[in-house]
This record gives C-alpha cells, sequence and structure tokens, in this order.
C-alpha cells in the first residue's frame, strides 16, 4: 500500500481546458486523511509562484514548500557546479527562480560578448520561440566550455491544438552538435524525484511513495529508478503506442487521478 504520492501536474492534474474531472476532489481528501503528497513538473513555462497560483485556481490545496519545479532542481545543479553565470534558454517569466545568478545571454538579454563564456547554458521549453539564432548562440557557449543543463528531456506535451515539442529534442541537438551530455535537472532525473521524496519526511519509503503521472518516460520510468512506484493516467498526453513501443511496464495504469484509491490515514 502506498503511503504518499508525487503528482505530475500538466496532463494529470490539469490540462488546457482546466482541472481533470474529479482531481480536486480526489486531492482533497489527500489532504483530509494527511496522506503525504507533493507536486512534480518539468514545466518551465512559469515560476513556482505562478505554478502555486494556477493549482490554487484551479481549486487545489497548494503551497510553495510542496511543489517541485525542473527550474529548481536547474538552479541546484548549477550551485553545485559552482556556477556564478548561467544562459538561460527559458521562457523569461521563469527567470524570477534563477536570481542568484548573473544571467547572461539566452532569453535574459544581448548575446555574452565573444570573450565572456556564462559558466552553464540552461535549457528548458522555449517552443515556438526556438529559432537557428538560439541555437547557434547555445552551440557557441557550449563549444566555449559551458556546461549544459537540461531542464528536461521530455519528448512532446499536449497543448490546446495537440501534441507539441518540447525540450527534450532541442536538449538532443545540442548534445549532438557540442559532444557535450547534457546534466538533467528534471524528471526523469532520479536526483530529482530523491529530492522530492525526501522532502515528504525522514521516515517515507521511496518504495511506498507512487508517482503519477502522463508520461511513460519521465514520469513512470523516472519513478521506477528512484525505486518509487509508477502509475500512468490515461489523461493528458497518453498513448497506448507509446506505452508499447516504450518496452517500460507502468505498476498500475489509471483512467485518471479520480480513480485513486485513498487509503486510510497512517
Amino acid at each position: 500500500m502506498s503511503s504518499a504520492y508525487l503528482f505530475d501536474l500538466d496532463g494529470t492534474l490539469y490540462t488546457a481546458a482546466g482541472p481533470v474531472p474529479g482531481a480536486v476532489e480526489r486531492l482533497r481528501e489527500l489532504r483530509r486523511r494527511r496522506i503525504p503528497h507533493r507536486y512534480v513538473t518539468n514545466t518551465t513555462s512559469r515560476p513556482r509562484a505562478a505554478i502555486v497560483e494556477r493549482l490554487r485556481g484551479y481549486g487545489f490545496d497548494a503551497s510553495a514548500d510542496e511543489v517541485f519545479t525542473a527550474v529548481m532542481a536547474g538552479a541546484q545543479i548549477a550551485r553545485t557546479l559552482g556556477c556564478r553565470t548561467v544562459a538561460p534558454f527559458l521562457p523569461p517569466a521563469t527567470l524570477v527562480d534563477l536570481g542568484e545568478f548573473e544571467l547572461q545571454g539566452g532569453m535574459a538579454g544581448p548575446p555574452a560578448r565573444r570573450d565572456a563564456t556564462p559558466d552553464a547554458v540552461i535549457v528548458g521549453d522555449l517552443g515556438d520561440r526556438w529559432d537557428f539564432a538560439l541555437m547557434q548562440e547555445a552551440f557557441r557557449y557550449l563549444m566555449g566550455g559551458a556546461a549544459l543543463i537540461a531542464l528536461s528531456r521530455d519528448r512532446y506535451w499536449l497543448r490546446g491544438d495537440g501534441l507539441a515539442l518540447d525540450a527534450g529534442p532541442f536538449v538532443v541537438g545540442l548534445e549532438y552538435a557540442a559532444g557535450k551530455e547534457a546534466i538533467v535537472a528534471g524528471k526523469p532525473s532520479r536526483d530529482f524525484f530523491v529530492a522530492a521524496v525526501a522532502s515528504l519526511g525522514s521516515g517515507v519509503d521511496p518504495a511506498d511513495v507512487v508517482v503519477v503521472g502522463d508520461d511513460v518516460w519521465s514520469d513512470v520510468r523516472g519513478a521506477q529508478d528512484a525505486g518509487c512506484q509508477g502509475w500512468l493516467v490515461r489523461t493528458g498526453k497518453f498513448s497506448e503506442r507509446a506505452v508499447i513501443e516504450s518496452g517500460i511496464r507502468p505498476d498500475r495504469i489509471l483512467e485518471s487521478v479520480a480513480q485513486l484509491e485513498v487509503p486510510a490515514p497512517l
């Protein structure tokens, strides 16, 4: 029996159309029964404060310390590497979560001078903002010695008009061009899940933690690699074909998070 949960957000608890039917009620019941849970997301389009605001706007109870984002994880990696300057290739709204660093180039302003290579390139989902000039700029920094921090390697996500490319294809392109492997900050990074599990309390065994999400690679495989259970929901970008072709076996598949059976409090 699971003792705690980590929930993906976009595609799992809500979509572009709003909250997944029954999700608010199910999460409210978890809180009422004092079942520990956290929100984990690779979303890079919003800072953590805005994510909390969105969750609350949909009716979910959420506080900042319950939300783990890939941007926060990326900042931790840059901090560990001793970086002082970073080039952020992620939406401008999230730059506030990188406030401890000097931001050079990318979406923070004009490209850095030729003699001023940033310590790291941080890549998130820029969507339609990606163009050759931005890829070339990031490539130049990497060839100059900058580390490559990927906030995710997600392949695609579900937006209002259908599936759309996520950060992964652009990360892989930069890896190939620069001959440099990215350090992955968000899901499916084991360290990301380990940190989220640790926040649940010292007595929580990863084997008793369920990660619920709509991505078979980032959510399910990432969870299982971290010693947790990976449950897949058929909402969001779920694809039967993707599950079969991935070779990944979810511990459970639910029609939606509304099917979650809430255990009695410990």
